[in-house]
């Protein structure tokens, strides 16, 4: 695959900016070759595919890359990840510090299989040192398609743009069908209740989406309640109530 000069004094572009770049005036040359890209990818969803053909069941947990150990947030996801690791469930998360740190720990503490999917980043994002499965993505698709295909649930835990990017791709995938119908729990006191407010102020108000659609979302204050939903929610899934992924959603609750 051909490679974009780097200006001086700034690291290499990642893949991610690479595949993103504006082509506006590049030659001809450049543009062909994103068909290589085409192999770079399929190797990195096959190295993943081999990582995690191990999992049995897991729960991708979401949340800031940038809260440090002590704050109240960095315990809450640690007792996240340790009580979901209690009841039997494997923890992934994007594989970084912060709140991904602090579940990967708390999985680790119960024994359970603790699983980061790191992404390469302009500037570096470490794999923290709680994961037993460390995966590195240079694409953003790529690494998400792990979070989804093998997680029986997803907790979003407080965080920003990345966090966010994550809940509404969940949201919008369980939301069409694209996904079986998988809890989706928002925790963290005080955190989410503005933005579940201005989704009924707005988009619901205005039909853009279904009341169903806000039903989707699960808010809860403690990681027991969490761990709760996951629970009850795997037990439907092994019963077969979810068994067939995609479902007619009701009128107005297209993406």
């Amino acid at each position: 695959m051909s490679e974009t000069a780097s200006e001086p004094g700034r690291p290499r572009p990642t893949l991610d900016e690479e595949l993103l770049l504006w082509l506006d005036g590049e030659s001809p040359e450049v543009r062909a070759a994103d068909a290589d890209r085409v192999r770079d990818i399929a190797e990195e969803f096959a190295r993943g595919f081999a990582a995690l053909s191990v999992v049995q069941r897991a729960v991708s947990v979401f949340g800031s890359a940038r809260t440090p150990p002590g704050h109240p947030d960095y315990a809450l996801a640690q007792a996240v990840g340790k009580c979901i690791g209690a009841a039997g469930f494997a923890v992934i998360t994007g594989g970084g510090p912060g709140l991904m740190e602090a579940a990967n720990r708390g999985a680790r503490e119960a024994g359970a299989l603790s699983i980061g999917c790191n992404i390469e980043l302009p500037h570096e994002q470490a794999l923290n040192r709680h994961l037993d499965i460390a995966l590195r993505f240079e694409h953003f698709f790529a690494r998400k398609v792990m979070f989804v295909r093998y997680a029986s649930a997803f907790i979003v835990c407080p965080g920003g743009f990345g966090t966010l990017d994550e809940l509404f791709e969940v949201l919008t995938l369980v939301q069409t069908g694209t996904t079986r119908d998988v809890p989706v729990v928002l925790i963290g006191s005080g955190e989410w209740e503005e933005l579940i407010g201005w989704l009924r102020r707005g988009p619901l108000a205005a039909g853009r989406i279904g009341a169903g659609d806000l039903e989707l979302i699960q808010l809860v204050q403690t990681p027991e309640q969490a761990c709760a939903i996951v629970e009850d929610a795997y037990r439907s899934q092994l019963a077969g109530a979810v068994d067939v992924p995609r479902r007619t959603r009701a009128a107005g609750g297209s993406a």
